[in-house]
């Protein structure tokens, strides 16, 4: 991938469908700005993320808060270690955001556990997780419960010299501010999360279970995998599950529910809330890239436009623009105040007015979706809707060029507020597409 700045077209399925899920950048922001290229993440060390909360536990109530560090564990792993260690069921425990797995990450964790306090629980002898702290809160922790994310990631197999290409990019991306976009993790390892969510959206349970069990052009599933995709493709439902990794729960709980007879729906019901969420939201993420990305195109994803829903980034209320000529807006908008906002599509959503509308229904529409398909029994109480701010602010930006044992690297630091992706930023860094980025990322 070069420092052009279109750097991909969506791709059309055979449907007339867009079928690509926007995972990266179509027009890249610093595209005048030569990317440093290397890799991320060659080890856990590399990537260090920590979150910043939005607020203290106050010292009593019915949730234990722990600080928790974490190495080779998903956050969803993670959830499943901790509910059984505390006896209690996954809904009780509360977290404000995802972290990856290939990584060392720093999170808040809360447990509903009533009449209990740290002291009455045994430690957590696991080795990928350290608890830092632990203290008692009123509340559970819930999605957004947190100020931001501070961020080191180390970019090897790169020049020391990059480092001055590196700190263009990021003055760039500091005076502007960053592209929102959803992360490519968000589309999971074979990027088709977003399908899966648009199939159990309209409905199509078979295609839905075909996509998350049956074989895929991707060559980076690993030989068990690809094993228990091609044994369910043959109808061999216990030999796929025998292939399947215990910790691809979704499949494993899909295949058990066929395996008992189940049929396509009753399957599908199968999915735990979490995963289904996960995939809808990866539904609303591939629409929400494609308006970006489209904006990135017209030069106007930090202008605000006649029906614009301008975002406030204190608070995340939004508003509507009715003159984007208004001089008053354009001075909250150059002090970065407020941002013009994007579809996360559901029956919830605010609508924008005008021609932004109707971009966005297009966006919406190239999925092969209406907004009343998006409003059924499945899908209402996961995709209720929002909007999201097309750019956020980068602060705290630091940067060195240096080396050890490993080899020589160059270190980019930062602070993204909830909800952004660490990966896009190093993606405008490096230029180098997914084959740098790793098969994860980090949001907050």
């Amino acid at each position: 991938m070069t420092s052009s700045g279109d750097v991909g077209a969506a791709a059309r399925d055979s449907r007339g469908l867009d079928s690509s899920p926007h995972v990266r950048p179509t027009r890249y922001l610093t595209a005048d700005v030569p990317g440093i290229g290397g890799v991320i993440k060659q080890r856990d060390d590399d990537f260090l993320v920590e979150e910043i909360p939005a607020y203290q536990p106050c010292g009593s109530g019915e949730h234990i808060y722990i600080f928790v560090q974490k190495r080779g564990l998903s956050t969803q792993q993670l959830v499943k270690i901790l509910a059984k260690h505390f006896g209690v069921r996954e809904s009780a425990i509360g977290y404000a955001g995802l972290k990856d797995r290939h990584a060392i990450t720093r999170q808040v964790i809360s447990i509903h556990a009533p009449g209990k306090t740290p002291e009455d629980f045994p430690m957590i002898t696991d080795e990928r997780i350290v608890v830092l702290w632990s203290d008692l809160h009123s509340n559970k922790l819930r999605r957004g419960h947190l100020l931001g994310n501070r961020f080191s990631i180390r970019v090897r197999n790169v020049t020391l010299r990059s480092v001055f290409d590196a700190q263009k990019t990021l003055q760039r991306l500091e005076a502007r501010g960053v592209p929102n976009r959803t992360g490519e993790q968000r589309f999971g390892l074979l990027e088709d999360n977003h399908l899966v969510g648009r199939a159990l959206v309209l409905g199509q349970w078979r295609e839905a279970l075909d996509l998350i069990l049956g074989p895929s052009p991707h060559a980076c599933l690993g030989e068990e995998n690809t094993l228990a995709r091609e044994a369910y493709a043959r109808g061999d439902l216990p030999e796929a599950l025998r292939h399947t990794h215990r910790t691809l729960h979704t499949e494993q709980r899909l295949l058990r529910a066929l395996i008992r007879g189940a049929g396509p729906l009753e399957a599908c019901k199968a999915i735990e809330p979490l995963a289904r969420g996960f995939y809808f939201s990866a539904l609303q993420s591939a629409v929400f890239n494609r308006v970006l990305d489209e904006r990135l195109e017209a030069g106007t994803f930090d202008r605000l436009l006649p029906g614009d829903l301008a975002f406030k980034h204190e608070g995340g209320a939004v508003f509507s623009v009715e003159d984007a000529a208004d001089v008053t807006l354009a001075q909250r908008l150059a002090k970065g105040e407020i941002s013009p906002s994007g579809p996360m599509w559901g029956p919830r959503m605010a609508r924008a007015g005008g021609q932004v509308d109707h971009a966005e229904l297009a966006a919406l529409a190239a999925f092969g979706l209406t907004p009343e398909q998006l409003d059924g029994p499945l899908t209402d109480a996961d995709i209720p809707g929002t909007r999201r701010s097309l750019r956020v602010p980068i602060t705290h930006v630091d940067l060195e060029a240096g080396g050890d044992e490993h080899g020589t690297f160059v270190r980019v630091a930062f602070d993204l507020p909830a909800g952004a992706f660490a990966t896009v930023v190093m993606e405008e860094v490096m230029k180098v597409g997914k084959s740098g980025i790793g098969d994860q990322g980090i949001e907050g």
